[in-house]
Protein backbone atom coordinates (compact mmCIF):
# COMPACT_ATOMS: atom_id res chain seq x y z
CA UNK A 1 0.00 0.00 0.00
CA UNK A 2 1.32 3.25 -1.01
CA UNK A 3 0.85 6.41 1.37
CA UNK A 4 1.44 9.87 0.92
CA UNK A 5 4.60 11.71 2.44
CA UNK A 6 4.54 15.97 2.42
CA UNK A 7 7.86 17.43 2.76
CA UNK A 8 8.49 21.56 2.42
CA UNK A 9 11.34 22.51 0.76
CA UNK A 10 12.38 25.33 -1.72
CA UNK A 11 10.53 25.58 -4.94
CA UNK A 12 14.21 25.92 -6.14
CA UNK A 13 15.45 22.43 -4.49
CA UNK A 14 12.74 21.27 -5.59
CA UNK A 15 12.86 21.82 -9.23
CA UNK A 16 16.89 21.07 -9.42
CA UNK A 17 16.07 17.66 -7.68
CA UNK A 18 13.44 17.29 -10.49
CA UNK A 19 15.63 18.26 -13.12
CA UNK A 20 18.37 15.92 -12.16
CA UNK A 21 15.93 12.70 -11.44
CA UNK A 22 14.68 13.79 -15.16
CA UNK A 23 18.14 13.84 -16.35
CA UNK A 24 18.19 10.13 -15.85
CA UNK A 25 14.94 9.46 -16.80
CA UNK A 26 13.03 8.44 -13.11
CA UNK A 27 10.31 10.84 -11.28
CA UNK A 28 11.63 13.13 -8.12
CA UNK A 29 9.24 10.28 -6.50
CA UNK A 30 11.26 7.42 -7.41
CA UNK A 31 14.15 9.42 -6.57
CA UNK A 32 13.49 9.95 -3.51
CA UNK A 33 11.93 6.42 -2.82
CA UNK A 34 15.13 5.16 -3.47
CA UNK A 35 16.98 7.32 -1.08
CA UNK A 36 14.72 6.02 1.37
CA UNK A 37 15.13 1.64 1.17
CA UNK A 38 19.10 2.98 0.32
CA UNK A 39 18.82 4.35 4.48
CA UNK A 40 16.91 0.71 5.27
CA UNK A 41 19.00 -1.44 3.97
CA UNK A 42 22.27 0.46 5.00
CA UNK A 43 21.19 1.57 7.94
CA UNK A 44 23.16 5.23 7.65
CA UNK A 45 21.92 8.84 6.41
CA UNK A 46 24.41 10.38 4.33
CA UNK A 47 24.34 13.62 3.33
CA UNK A 48 27.16 15.31 1.64
CA UNK A 49 27.39 18.39 -0.59
CA UNK A 50 30.27 18.49 -2.75
CA UNK A 51 32.62 21.96 -2.22
CA UNK A 52 32.82 24.42 -4.66
CA UNK A 53 36.10 24.87 -6.50
CA UNK A 54 37.71 28.12 -5.58
CA UNK A 55 39.06 30.33 -8.77
CA UNK A 56 42.52 29.49 -8.23
CA UNK A 57 41.86 26.05 -7.72
CA UNK A 58 40.25 25.83 -10.99
CA UNK A 59 43.49 28.17 -12.53
CA UNK A 60 45.77 25.50 -11.61
CA UNK A 61 43.88 22.56 -12.42
CA UNK A 62 43.79 24.24 -16.27
CA UNK A 63 47.23 24.72 -15.96
CA UNK A 64 47.94 20.96 -14.71
CA UNK A 65 45.34 19.49 -17.65
CA UNK A 66 47.35 22.03 -20.11
CA UNK A 67 50.96 20.85 -19.48
CA UNK A 68 49.30 17.16 -19.18
CA UNK A 69 48.37 17.98 -22.49
CA UNK A 70 51.34 18.78 -24.25
CA UNK A 71 53.52 16.25 -22.62
CA UNK A 72 55.01 18.26 -19.62
CA UNK A 73 54.78 15.54 -17.41
CA UNK A 74 57.80 13.19 -15.17
CA UNK A 75 58.77 9.99 -16.44
CA UNK A 76 56.63 6.92 -14.37
CA UNK A 77 58.54 5.55 -11.61
CA UNK A 78 58.99 2.23 -10.04
CA UNK A 79 59.88 3.11 -6.73
CA UNK A 80 59.69 6.71 -4.24
CA UNK A 81 62.90 6.84 -4.02
CA UNK A 82 63.80 7.16 -7.94
CA UNK A 83 61.19 9.87 -7.97
CA UNK A 84 62.74 11.66 -5.09
CA UNK A 85 66.07 11.82 -6.51
CA UNK A 86 64.42 13.43 -10.12
CA UNK A 87 62.90 16.13 -7.75
CA UNK A 88 66.95 16.72 -6.57
CA UNK A 89 67.95 17.16 -10.29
Amino acid sequence: MNTVISVRTDKEVKNAAQQIAKSIGISLSTMINAYLRQVIVTGHIELYASEQMTPKLEGLISKVEAEFKSGQVSEKFGNASDFLADLKK
